[in-house]
């Protein structure tokens, strides 16, 4: 990315959370529409943004890009969003995963909920549970509110109706709250949306970014693009001492040196800054092959013969 590669990544890991509360807020500028109860519909919203970030929220600046595709897929006039998709394809390719890990403000939220110094626990035995945001996806994202239609052709979102915790934690409460018509339409969704959100918050307390791992279908999509998008994870095998501490300081379950474009890296920089010796790092470009396969392994000096024991005359 620049003459001291290293340098960068490390101050870009170390400023890491700052960013995060940077993108948060410009992902939901309009502050006071929290205290009048009613949402920003300008010209914003007809951009989508790129983390998970509910439509329905007083400050939101643009539209959910997951609320947004379910909108046009469950539409009684549905045709294939290329606009949505198109966007969605293009942040995958330029950033993979890097948008969960920098850009999401959801992402950023359980972050602070694991900072809550309690017991924590490792997520390494429920591996497999990381395969359902990928069912979330296809099932509640794509074929149920294309499949699922009334009489009038409407397809319910039924990941932002029934599964989405940011919806209720940025729309439904902070509306709810200062809105008495509103208030007086919840019901029995509005207690099951609040049992997730408690559910997610209980965990993010303990796991790291459970939603993230094991629920988001936005992370599943961008997770399809990890091995191709141009900002990336980087391992210097002329450096690598394969010491492990980068593995060991992944909360996402991934070890770097082995595979650095894993669908779970949301590129955080933990091991960057574990790094005893500069050999992981961000870079921006298309995949390197050398320096991907050589990753995890040292340079050994070659061997010098001692021609005495070769039985030849030194």
């Amino acid at each position: 990315m620049d003459k001291r590669p290293f340098g960068v990544s490390r101050l870009l890991s170390r400023c890491r959370g700052w960013i995060q509360a940077g993108a948060a807020l410009l992902t939901n500028l309009h502050l006071p529409n929290f205290l009048r109860g009613g949402l920003y519909q300008g010209p914003g919203k007809r951009l989508c943004v790129p983390g998970l970030n509910c439509y329905s929220c007083p400050a939101s600046a643009g539209a959910c890009p997951i609320g947004a595709f379910q909108a046009v897929v469950g539409s009684s006039k549905f045709h294939f969003s290329y606009y949505i998709t198109g966007l969605l394809i293009l942040l995958g390719v330029l950033l993979g995963r890097f948008i969960c890990g920098f850009l999401c403000p959801f992402g950023w939220f359980q972050e602070l909920l694991y900072k809550i110094p309690l017991a924590k626990r490792s997520t390494k035995a429920l591996y497999p549970l990381t395969w359902l945001k990928y069912l979330v996806l296809l099932g509640m994202v794509v074929l149920l509110p294309m499949l699922a239609v009334n009489q009038a052709g409407l397809g319910d979102p039924f990941f932002c109706k029934y599964l989405c915790p940011q919806g209720v934690l940025e729309g439904a409460i902070p509306l709810a709250l200062v809105n008495p018509g509103i208030r007086a339409t919840l019901g029995d969704l509005f207690l099951w949306k609040c049992g997730i959100l408690l559910a997610v918050i209980l965990c993010s307390i303990a796991f790291f970014r459970p939603f993230c791992k094991w629920l988001c279908p936005l992370g599943a999509f961008y997770a399809l693009f990890n091995q191709i998008s141009l900002v990336r994870m980087q391992v210097d095998q002329t450096k690598c001492i394969s010491c492990g501490k980068c593995a060991k300081a992944c909360k996402m379950d991934v070890d770097v040196t082995r595979t650095p474009d894993h669908t779970e890296c949301i590129r955080c920089g933990m091991c960057v800054r574990a790094c005893p010796t500069g050999a992981v790092r961000f870079c921006c470009g298309a995949p390197s092959g050398k320096a991907r396969s050589g990753a995890g392994q040292t340079a050994q000096p070659t061997p010098q013969t001692d021609p005495t024991k070769q039985g030849e005359k030194p």
